[in-house]
Parts: structure tokens; sequence; C-alpha cells
């Protein structure tokens, strides 16, 4: 109950400085630099030499993918249908396509599962939720920007990006048995900052702007996000033979609110910014409550 606290406390606090006091310039992005560059890779660092080798592990990692192709195809036809435009088809796959998996899910699972369901959070999320943006989340604005990706740029993103190394040292320590206690200590004290620091900078962040002119389309992409594609990744689990904490580390991280990076990938591609931004407002309102209410219905919840 504490650590679920903690996380609505971050949260609010950081929406109460934005609103009443007068942060550094420049606050979030010191923040956010932090959180990615440093708590992030020694959180995957300290965890993933603890994971347990288990055949389930592709099944966080799939229902990352399922999220974001079933968005794809259900918004592209959704479009055709309803004759959107093509910047609000690729607004809607990318904030309803991706789940805030690591400012929102890590302290999430960290609340509601403790370490266990963390370090299964974090194979989501290094797996299958950051890769998946980093190659398809910028092919999707780019086509539906009228714009062309550079694969070479795009593998350079994963290849570089700290967290996705430190998931590559921790498993080759894991394999060697692990860190030493002292090494460890230290890996845990800085990972230990990501919530706070993370909820904190999300709050900050936060706007809901009104949704009453865009309350069908804001419907249309949260049902999706919040409601359809976990009950999807459920569905997949159950037919695979998933369960336990697996099953619902997996579906969890599908329910999560849309990611805040591709809210900022579709602004940057001109992709209905405002409509964006409104769905990623809404969904970190609903999803403090979905997600939670889900927990209970599934294994372990």
């Amino acid at each position: 109950m504490s650590a679920l606290l903690l996380l609505f406390v971050c949260l609010a606090l950081g929406a109460a400085v934005r609103r009443f006091a007068q942060p550094p310039a420049g606050i979030m992005h010191g923040l956010n630099w932090w959180v990615l560059n440093i708590a992030l890779p020694a959180l995957v660092l300290e965890l993933i030499p603890r994971l347990k080798p288990d055949a389930r592990l592709w099944f966080p990692v799939a229902a990352t993918w399922v999220a974001f192709f079933g968005a794809w195809l259900l918004f592209a036809w959704l479009g055709r249908r309803r004759g959107w435009s093509r910047g609000r088809i690729g607004a809607l796959v990318l904030v309803c396509g991706f789940g805030n998996t690591s400012f929102m899910g890590y302290p999430m699972l960290q609340a509601l599962h403790g370490q266990a369901g963390l370090a299964l959070a974090v194979v989501a999320d290094q797996l299958g939720c950051f890769p998946l943006l980093a190659s398809a989340g910028v092919l999707v604005a780019g086509v539906y920007a009228g714009r062309a990706a550079d694969p070479r740029q795009i593998a350079r993103r994963i290849l570089v990006f700290p967290a996705f190394l430190a998931l590559l040292v921790g498993v080759l320590a894991g394999m060697l048995g692990g860190w030493p206690a002292s090494l460890a200590g230290v890996f845990h004290s800085l990972g230990g900052t990501l919530t706070p620091l993370a909820l904190f900078s999300v709050g900050l962040q936060f706007r809901l702007q009104a949704i009453r002119h865009q309350s069908g389309l804001v419907a249309c992409g949260l049902g999706w996000k919040l409601l359809l594609a976990p009950a999807l990744c459920w569905l997949l689990g159950m037919a695979t033979g998933v369960d336990g904490l697996v099953l619902t580390t997996g579906v969890l991280q599908a329910a999560m609110a849309p990611m805040i990076s591709a809210a900022i990938l579709a602004d940057e591609y001109d992709l209905e910014p405002e409509l964006a931004n409104t769905v990623l407002g809404a969904g970190i309102v609903l999803s403090l409550l979905t997600v939670p209410l889900l927990n209970l219905w599934l294994p372990a919840g």
C-alpha cells in the first residue's frame, strides 16, 4: 500500500509544482535525463541478473507487440471508414499503441507486485516497447507524416540507448553469477530514484486539455489502449498456457497509459499534437484507476 501511495504522491507533487510553483527552467529535461541515463540503467543492472530463465518470458514482450500492431490495424481501418486524416490516424496509432511501460509501468508494477513484478516489467519495456518505439514507431510517424525513416538511425537509437546496453551487461552478469553485494547495493540505490523522479516528472508534464470536442476520438483511442488491448493479451496468454505473474505483468503493461514519448513523437511529426496530448492526459488519469482494478482480476492480483 505504501508503494502505491508513493506513486500517487509523487504524481500529485509534480502536478502541484507545475500549477502553483515556478520550477527552474529545464527541470523536466534534467529529471528525464537522470531517469533514462542513470536510474533506469542501474535498475536494469540490478534486476536482470536475478531474473530466472523462463520459457514464458516471450509473453510480456509479445503483449507490447499486440498492443501496437493491433492499434495500427484498428485505427487504419477506422480511419478509412470514417474519413480521418493521415495525421489523425498516425497520432492515434502512436499514443494508443505504445504504453507508458517505464515511467508509469515500473512504479505501478513495483507497487502491485514488488521486485518480481518490476523485473518482468523491465523485460516487457526493454525487449518489447522500447525497440518497437524506436523502429516501428518512427516508421509509422514517418509514413503518416509523409517522411522517410532512416534504418541506420533507428538501429543506432536502439544500440546506444543506455538501458539497452545495461540489459546486455546484466544478462552477461547473470550468466557469470551476478554482482558482488556491494556493487548490487549501489545499483539498488541509484535505481531507487527512478520511481519518485519519474512520477514527479510525469506530474510536471501533465496536461489534461478540454476534451469536449474530441470526446469520441479520446474514447475510441483509450477504449483500445486501456480495455481491448489488455483483453486481447489476456486471451493470447490463456490460449498459450501462460499464467501467474508473467501473465499478469504482460497484461498490465499492455494496459498502461499512453506513452509520453509517443505523444512527443506525434508532436515532432505534426500528427495532430493536440489530439495526442489530450489522449495522453486522459489516459494517465484513467489508468490510475483501470490498472489496479484490472490487477484484481488477474493471477496473483
